[in-house]
């Protein structure tokens, strides 16, 4: 018999195994895996309360612990990887904070996966939506999905999910009339063995329509104001000189409110913080007085809200110039985990905000020495796990949009492999409601005992 167990090595429990399985076990291996493998590139701590423990100035007793705690599962990860310090090839490690980009997991993203995790409720990677006949069904959203894992770092704009479906239907001589629900109902009856195949298409048909209607609905109008405020200039490459002209529309529009209180952290974040007035006006005008925790809390991350005469302006890291690159005029923000990637991965960091860095492989970039054997596959998966690797974990979540940056890296530098973990994964909505909930104070939970008469 084979048996997997999960827990907490602790010394009482490993003697009650070894006192009475002792004599049953032929082998015993212990794996130090005190993480979860997200996704191929991707890990997570599973720790969605270390967002208050850290942060909150109710929990401070807690950061401590919190830290150590997550410091213990990174280095169950590097274990895993067989990276330590005596290896051949040394992985870089490098720890931000959440506060570090406070921009990129409030914008809203039009890349499939991050719009879909935004947009529609997907709880647990479990997508649930309506079948022609009113069923209800559910759709695990993860690798096994080959389709979900070639589309999701996809602008919204190519995902052609009719396209694919129609060749299938052409390569079976079915005609490629208008793609529809039904219409592929028919075609999954008359090709038993592509059933598979196309019920996946099926799923991310119904999936991407529900993220284009609510793009149409609501956030196509909010997309220029943001990207605007978020890269401090339009889509000309013309600077924005007043700020306040680019929010008030989205101000005056009926949108929700969790998307104008978005829309106004990028107005503060664009100015570095504003004054006291101002944002007493701006809370006003959204109706969240009594819930500005929304905006405020974001000093508890070192994020600059309210500006005054002694304040000191953040320094703000330069960033990589990319006007040369295309992107969608509603997609021209670029997460700032990027330019942290390709700079480490360049032996471009700067030592001041960076001083505990070791120098990357020159095997990375390009400037070292490769073996021939090395060059032929550069470019598979299996063959950068082979080399030197770049790990980033960011303390307090990372978004959809930072998880696709490490691979787009991997995918350009192709001699080296960017993972990148945090304590959990989140999505602008809960990043808000952690961020509101950091100034409450920590309720006791009640405890009782069951008395035997």
């Amino acid at each position: 018999m084979k048996a997997i167990y999960f827990m907490t090595p602790t010394a009482k429990l490993f003697n009650k195994m070894k006192l009475y399985c002792g004599k049953y076990i032929r082998v015993c291996k212990e794996l130090n895996i005190s993480f979860l493998p997200q996704e191929s590139q991707v890990f997570t701590c599973d720790n969605p309360g270390a967002f208050r423990s850290i942060y909150s100035p109710h929990c401070s007793q807690d950061k401590g612990n919190t830290l150590e705690t997550l410091a213990a599962q990174i280095v169950t990860l590097c274990a895993t990887l067989d990276e330590n310090p005596g290896g051949k090839t040394q992985a870089q490690l490098l720890i931000v904070e959440r506060g570090f980009d406070p921009v990129t997991p409030i914008l809203h993203e039009l890349t499939y996966q991050a719009m879909a995790y935004d947009l529609v409720p997907i709880k647990n990677d479990t997508y649930k939506y309506k079948s022609k006949d009113g069923s209800e069904k559910e759709a695990l959203l993860n690798e096994d999905d080959q389709l979900w894992a070639r589309l999701r770092h996809m602008h919204i704009a190519e995902v052609q999910i009719p396209k694919l479906v129609k060749e299938i239907s052409a390569n079976k001589k079915q005609p490629d009339g208008k793609i529809t629900i039904s219409g592929l109902s028919q075609l999954m009856k008359k090709m038993p063995h592509f059933r598979k195949q196309i019920a996946q298409k099926t799923v991310h048909l119904n999936l991407t329509e529900d993220c284009m209607n609510h793009f149409q609905k609501n956030v196509e109008k909010l997309c220029k104001a943001e990207q605007d405020l978020a890269v401090g200039s339009d889509v000309e490459g013309v600077k924005v000189k007043d700020p306040m002209r680019t929010l008030l529309p989205v101000l005056l529009h009926p949108h929700g409110t969790y998307d104008k209180i978005r829309a106004v952290l990028l107005y503060i974040f664009s100015l570095n913080g504003t004054t006291e007035e101002n944002l007493n006006k701006l809370i006003q005008h959204v109706k969240i007085e009594e819930d500005r925790e929304f905006i405020l809390n974001w000093r508890e991350l070192g994020v600059p809200i309210i500006s005054s005469p002694s304040f000191f302006p953040m320094r703000r890291s330069s960033r990589r110039d990319r006007t040369q690159e295309e992107t969608y005029s509603l997609s021209r923000w670029t997460p700032v985990i990027k330019d942290v990637m390709e700079d480490a991965v360049e032996n471009k960091l700067e030592t001041k905000e960076w001083p505990h860095q070791s120098e990357c492989p020159a095997a990375w970039n390009g400037s070292g020495a490769v073996s021939a054997r090395q060059k032929h596959k550069a470019s598979s998966q299996d063959e950068r796990r082979s080399g030197s690797r770049l790990i980033i974990f960011v303390i307090g979540g990372i978004s959809y949009s930072e998880m696709r940056s490490a691979y787009q890296v991997t995918q350009s530098v192709k001699s080296c492999e960017v993972i990148i973990g945090s304590s959990h994964i989140v999505t602008p909505m809960e990043l808000l409601d952690d961020i509101q909930a950091l100034s409450k104070p920590t309720t006791t939970k009640e405890t009782f005992t069951i008395v035997k008469e």
